[in-house]
């Protein structure tokens, strides 16, 4: 690896009440793959968005192959060689590969554009980096993963020298992963610079040959990947020791099923069949995961399970009564707390207070009333402080609403909740999603802390890692369908992951007996 190729000097960024950058200096040189790794907020796409042009720093300069460059836009910035592929994909699904990708730039003359030629120079551009991209083919006939490609293809063909991905492995399933981070390699060894930010260590330890650490809009570390390790990172990130994956289990003795799902089949207002013929069961003391790509059933199964839907045939049973039909307040009175996966719409009346939000859907329970009718408001606030110390909640005051707060704190808010109900089961859906890393520690300790009670957690996550950490079984859904049940032994992602595309082979796997 060469000379420095990047140099950002004393870049700052303040944003009405929030330092996003604080004085960062950061050199990547030319020729590698170098991470950018923080929590959620921790000034990471600020810092790339400045260096692609999307903002103005209000300190500090930019040097760009050792030369101070002024970037006041994206095209200022593909014009010195950069490329962005963000989160959010910047497609038009109705053109062709072809036509999103020169769209901006068309070859030929103002009347007639040379498709042929563009068609030509992007073919081989996807066969030189293994992206297997038809340029032909329309956008909305696309893989998410393979729209990523496009996107990739789309700053190739700008000649981009420094590739900068921001968060790219979130839509994509264990074995996507694998085949980006070599289409990574690729591109770093023909010569490309990589920025690669990312909270996901895994990845991050992977692919990268340095890495940035940022905290509070601040690098705390640079260090190169061989000489450290994901706990390491993850200290710098937080700033205090972190476990993931919940702690010390204790062996539960298996006192039965919890919920019952037989035969259950989902038809929707489309008369599309979404759910089909879905056996499953929860037993207490289990932390039962079920894993699987986005779309493929799990909200139809979670709106099955806490009652906003109701099932087309089969049966639901919770702690022996069918459920069936029976409302969210019905079912969570009978012993299931339900920590949703949107807080805003379904966890928290965001204009409340936060005390307010630690009773709500509760309110109406004896251990809150006063003479059985009113609310009794000194049991409501020795609850709310209670709990505020139990689950950490930081807050000015419990008086602010819940709103004002941090995603970490809010999601904190509505599991102290649930948990305080003491139920028999806990569904959690997207528990830790978009949470730091600290957040996710947390939450993931209250779900083990709950099956070490000997009560069951049916827990729907979208990262893997999260389901390989913290569950004692794993279901995989494919297509509506529960297509595997797995003891958590020994099993890796990329086998999980062979199962979520529906291309799995039974070799060397342990299946749980499903009863």
């Amino acid at each position: 690896m060469g000379e420095d190729i990047i140099k950002l000097q004393g870049i700052t960024k303040v944003f009405p009440g929030v330092v996003a950058n604080d004085h960062i200096d950061l050199s990547v040189r030319r020729g590698e793959i170098h991470s950018l790794a923080g929590e959620n907020g921790a000034g990471k796409s600020t810092l790339m968005g400045i260096l692609y042009g999307l903002q103005q720093p209000d300190e500090g300069s930019i040097l760009l192959r050792g030369e101070e460059v002024r970037l006041a836009s994206p095209k200022d910035a593909i014009r010195h060689g950069l490329g962005m592929v963000h989160q959010h994909f910047m497609l038009i699904p109705k053109f062709t590969v072809t036509q999103n990708i020169i769209l901006g730039m068309e070859v030929g003359s103002r009347l007639r554009i040379d498709y042929p030629r563009a068609e030509e120079e992007i073919r081989q551009l996807s066969q030189r980096y293994g992206l297997g991209i038809d340029p032909t083919v329309r956008v909305s006939e696309l893989s998410v993963t393979m729209q990523q490609r496009v996107e990739i293809l789309k700053i190739l063909y700008r000649k981009a020298e420094i590739l900068i991905f921001d968060e790219p492995t979130a839509v994509l399933t264990p074995q996507e992963i694998d085949e980006f981070c070599d289409i990574l390699t690729r591109l770093r060894d023909s010569g490309k610079t990589i920025l690669f930010i990312s909270h996901k260590l895994a990845e991050v330890e992977k692919i990268s040959d340095r890495v940035t650490v940022i905290r509070r809009g601040r690098v705390v570390g640079t260090l190169p990947m061989a000489e450290t390790n994901q706990q390491e990172l993850a200290t710098l990130m937080v700033g205090r020791e972190v476990r993931l994956g919940g702690g010390a289990r204790r062996q539960v003795e298996d006192s039965g099923v919890l919920l019952d799902i037989r035969g259950v089949h989902y038809v929707n207002h489309h008369g599309v069949e979404r759910i089909k013929g879905v056996d499953l069961q929860l037993h207490r003391g289990e932390i039962l995961g079920v894993a699987g790509v986005d779309g493929n059933g799990q909200e139809e199964l979670e709106n099955l399970l806490c009652g906003k839907r109701k099932p087309s045939a089969g049966t639901i049973s919770f702690l022996g009564q069918d459920i069936a039909g029976k409302s969210v307040k019905e079912i969570k009175k009978m012993g299931m707390g339900v920590i949703f996966e949107d807080r805003h719409k379904d966890g928290l009346v965001l204009d409340f207070s936060v005390r307010e939000n630690l009773i709500l859907g509760f309110q109406d329970q004896r251990r809150f009333l006063k003479a059985g009718v009113f609310l009794d408001k000194k049991k409501v606030e020795e609850n709310a402080r209670r709990l505020q110390e139990d689950f950490d909640i930081r807050c000015v005051s419990l008086d602010a609403p819940a709103g004002k707060l941090s995603g970490g704190n809010q999601q904190k808010i509505i599991i102290a909740r649930e948990m305080s109900s003491d139920p028999e089961m806990v569904m959690a859906i997207q528990p830790t999603r978009g949470l730091d890393l600290g957040a996710v520690s947390f939450v993931q300790d209250k779900l083990v802390e709950a099956r070490n009670q000997g009560k069951g957690v049916l827990l729907f996550s979208l990262e893997l890692d999260e389901v390989l950490q913290v569950s004692d079984r794993i279901a995989v859904i494919f297509k509506g369908q529960i297509v595997k049940v797995l003891k958590n032994e020994g099993v890796t992602k990329e086998q999980l992951g062979a199962y979520m595309l529906g291309v799995a082979q039974e070799e060397g796997l342990h299946e749980a007996a499903n009863a």
